[in-house]
């Protein structure tokens, strides 16, 4: 006990001590303990908040919605040009960009980003939140818990250890598409005499699975590339984006093509 204790003690000394010096100061990045406490927070809600809410009125969030919905595109541009001109500025390579560590004005830019990017993952949880208390419980399906409870510990990870790099790629691409979906929720949150406007929705998802067809090709060349940019995340990415291709796939079928079969 005592053994497997100072092994547990050992790891996350090694966890807290190996990471980037230069985000180690910034907001639930030193240490693993807070970002796996709001995972657990946020598994306890998906838990008992529809319990909670099984007898109550839907709750009407609509202002806030609004709010929220256009306030998240707003984050998303900035930092999809964060990363982009950051990125243009620092002749980043897309085949391959090692982490640039210095403190140089352009490399703490990008660490910045980072951290931007990450930290957006945990306002994100909001959404599930927002689907208990209106009572929309179909919409908490296991894709939606799993992709959002799982992004957060990728970008901890992102932050923690290879702020910059070939990381940047990926916050290129999805703050993009996170543009086009937060206008979409917001506008669709305006009210029902927007949806004539919201055909496009099943393009949506299309442009989700192919942002992870792009990840994965990206890090599996990177897998076999020479690039001094750590295999262990690449793998990692390379895994993670192989499940959400299949389970977004899944969901298309059954949204789109599944439903259509049937009519």
């Amino acid at each position: 006990m005592t053994s497997a204790g100072q092994r547990i003690r050992s790891l996350y000394q090694w966890v807290v001590e190996n990471g980037d010096k230069r985000t180690d100061p910034w907001l639930l990045v030193y240490s693993p303990v807070p970002v796996s406490l709001i995972f657990l927070l946020y598994l306890c809600v998906v838990w008992a908040g529809p319990r909670l809410m099984k007898h109550r009125e839907p709750v009407d969030l609509r202002a806030v919605l609004i709010v929220y919905n256009f306030s998240m595109v707003g984050l998303s541009a900035y930092m999809f040009y964060e990363f982009l001109v950051t990125s243009w500025l620092s002749n980043y390579s897309l085949l391959c960009q090692p982490v640039d560590y210095s403190t140089s004005p352009l490399a703490m830019r990008m660490a910045s980003v980072c951290w931007w990017f990450f930290f957006s993952k945990v306002i994100e949880l909001s959404d599930t939140l927002f689907f208990i208390l209106r009572k929309k419980d179909s919409q908490v399906t296991f894709l939606h818990v799993y992709h959002h409870a799982t992004m957060i510990f990728n970008w901890w990870s992102g932050v923690k250890y290879v702020a910059g790099g070939q990381s940047f790629f990926i916050g290129l691409v999805n703050t993009f598409v996170h543009i086009v979906m937060y206008s979409y929720y917001g506008l669709a949150a305006l009210g029902p005499h927007m949806q004539k406007y919201l055909w496009w929705k099943r393009y949506l998802t299309r442009l989700q699975l192919l942002q992870f067809l792009m990840f994965l090709l990206h890090t599996g060349y990177n897998l076999f590339a020479e690039c001094d940019f750590p295999d262990a995340m690449n793998l990692v990415v390379f895994g993670y984006c192989v499940t959400l291709i299949i389970l977004f796939s899944n969901f298309y079928y059954q949204s789109y093509l599944s439903r259509k079969k049937k009519k």
